[in-house]
């Protein structure tokens, strides 16, 4: 009989990232999508993306958070090392994985509705009040994710992202992105879900600013870690 080799855990923990965050952008992309096409009120088109997208990353984070720790997001992943959660050379195989399957995952939703599978986006996001809103977005996911995960509530992180990140939607005035990743994914879909490659870069600094915003607050409201902790939290991503 043909023994079948364990996959390396190191490369289960990439191929998690990719796949979790390729299906995180098809969510998003595609959600919105279909939104576009079954309504004609930019409201309802909204609170359709918005709330399948928070049953979505949900779901992905509940499959992959024993495997990675279901992050699909860099902003997660650094403040994760910054908390000595994880490794720091996590860092150069998360974040490749992470911002190639946004990608990925933005090319399968233009396909699936029988988009071309590379549009620029044109939709141009970037305004101070949205670049606010991304700081405000990116710091809050981080502050629910350790908040939970270092007072020992690490099982909560997946229903507590996705409801943050629907509420997010209509409390942020950039609907919150939160997470450089599926910004890049993004560009490559000019849909209702795109954002312009000319105003990505301004939200990608937002974000890591509110990534250490974030980190700050987790350092003064929860100094010490309850129980042990290793990164396998559902530490997860935004849309």
């Amino acid at each position: 009989m043909t023994r079948f080799e364990p996959v390396p855990a190191s490369l289960r923990r990439v191929a998690a990232e990719f796949v979790g965050s390729a299906l995180l952008a098809t969510v998003v992309i595609g959600s919105g999508i279909a939104a576009h096409q079954l309504s004609a009120d930019v409201g309802l088109q909204l609170l359709e993306n918005a709330l399948v997208t928070a049953l979505g990353l949900t779901v992905l984070i509940l499959v992959f958070a024993s495997v990675s720790g279901a992050q699909f997001n860099p902003a997660v992943t650094l403040v994760d090392v910054l908390l000595g959660h994880r490794r720091r050379g996590d860092l150069a195989l998360y974040l490749p994985a992470q911002i190639a399957g946004c990608i990925a995952g933005a090319v399968l939703a233009n396909a699936m509705f029988g988009l071309t599978a590379v549009s620029w986006s044109t939709t141009d996001r970037l305004t101070v009040p949205h670049l606010l809103a991304e700081v405000v977005a990116t710091a809050g996911l981080v502050l629910v994710i350790f908040a939970l995960v270092r007072t020992g509530r690490g099982a909560l992180v997946g229903p507590a992202v996705g409801a943050y990140i629907g509420a997010a939607y209509f409390f942020t005035s950039s609907t919150s992105f939160a997470n450089p990743a599926i910004t890049i994914g993004r560009m490559f879909s000019d849909t209702f879900a795109g954002i312009a490659p000319s105003s990505a870069p301004g939200y990608v600094a937002a974000q890591l600013v509110g990534a250490i915003v974030g980190w700050l607050a987790v350092r003064a409201f929860f100094p010490e870690t309850t129980t042990a902790t290793t990164g396998r939290s559902g530490a997860s991503a935004s849309s």
